[in-house]
């Protein structure tokens, strides 16, 4: 399990940051001149174009909402490049999406080998010598190793996982990566991103402090997932075993024999009942381990890397989507609550 070194490293970041911008102000504000297209010249008095607006771009839903969040109340703007309804994993854009990057003042990444359109946009950027400042929200995070139920072809760096964020104490410095990214493009206003960003960072420490009550009250400490293995950090936050039916992204059709079988003896061995199943994943799995083994319902689970169209109308982000399909569903699959009975209606067996 994690400990709390992370939010202490987190949290000397922070001051080690506010101590070095006292002593540099004019240098941070001389290099922030020079991003983003504004200069000392073209910005209004709170260093903004003279319309008053930037644009950040992200690549990732859950870092897009942390983002926007870090922004509040200020000129600059946060949009998510990845289309509603899509994994942001997977997903591969037109060649107009880099566009849209070298236009921005900023681009939020997930740091390299995770999105290889994103790598392919960030040298595209720097091959042009764009003004676009990049922010790798994955930097400074330790991140645990890549368990033997994920292919390396998921693999970030050497062999590591890199799901660090659905880890509530490691998304913390995520959140201060992205405050000092945007510090960068907008001095003037890094006093309103660090309080934004001290908010956000306390909401995940309540949301940790959530899961932790809910885990403690399991009565199981194995769940089966009918998707892929994004939830090693879930598991080794929460001292819990999670077995996935599939080991990536591109599982579609028939579950593999050897996969099956993987899964009845996990399925039989700890009499499971209720599963998860992937939403931006195909249900196809789900739905055969429910004719093959004694899985009765499958609920769903997301790794927070895309929103429906029905999340998306009622303002849900990283939070909202862990309250109201992540931990109802883990409730289910520890034995911790009965499903209530409008999520039960929405989501048993959902399509």
């Amino acid at each position: 399990m994690t400990d709390d070194s992370t939010r202490d490293a987190s949290t000397r970041y922070r001051t080690s940051r506010r101590a070095i911008l006292a002593g540099t102000g004019g240098l941070v504000a001389g290099i922030a001149g020079c991003l983003g297209g504004a200069t000392n010249d073209d910005s209004g008095e709170n260093g903004t174009d003279e319309d008053g607006r930037r644009v950040a771009v992200g690549s990732f839903f859950t870092f897009y909402d942390f983002a926007r969040k870090v922004a509040a109340g200020t000129p600059l703007e946060v949009e998510n490049l990845v289309p509603t309804g899509l994994h942001g994993h997977g997903w591969e854009p037109d060649p107009s999406i880099t566009r849209d990057i070298i236009d921005a003042d900023a681009f939020l990444h997930v740091g390299p080998d995770f999105q290889p359109w994103a790598d392919r946009a960030i040298e595209t950027v720097r091959d042009d010598d764009a003004d676009t400042h990049l922010i790798n929200v994955r930097e400074g995070i330790d991140l645990v190793d890549l368990a033997d139920t994920m292919e390396d072809d998921e693999q970030v760096g050497d062999g590591k996982d890199p799901h660090f964020w659905l880890d509530p104490q490691r998304a913390t410095r995520s959140v201060e990566n992205i405050a000092n990214g945007f510090a960068d493009i907008a001095p003037d206003y890094e006093s309103e991103f660090d309080v934004n960003a001290e908010e956000v960072t306390a909401e995940l420490d309540a949301l940790d402090d959530e899961w932790t009550t809910l885990f403690e009250r399991a009565e199981r400490d194995v769940v089966f997932l009918s998707a892929h293995n994004a939830f090693e950090y879930v598991g080794q936050r929460y001292d819990v075993t999670i077995r996935p039916l599939v080991t990536n992204l591109a599982a579609e059709g028939d579950v593999r024999p050897a996969d099956m079988r993987r899964a009845q003896e996990t399925i039989e061995e700890n009499d499971i009942r209720n599963i998860g199943a992937a939403v931006f994943e195909p249900r196809r799995p789900a739905q055969q381990l429910r004719e093959e083994t004694g899985v009765e319902a499958y609920y769903p689970v997301t790794p927070y890397a895309g929103t429906t169209e029905s999340w998306a109308d009622r303002g849900w982000g990283y939070f909202e989507i862990a309250r109201n399909i992540n931990m109802p569903t883990f409730e289910i699959v520890l034995d911790v609550e009965q499903p209530d009975s409008n999520f039960d209606e929405e989501w048993r067996n959902f399509e």
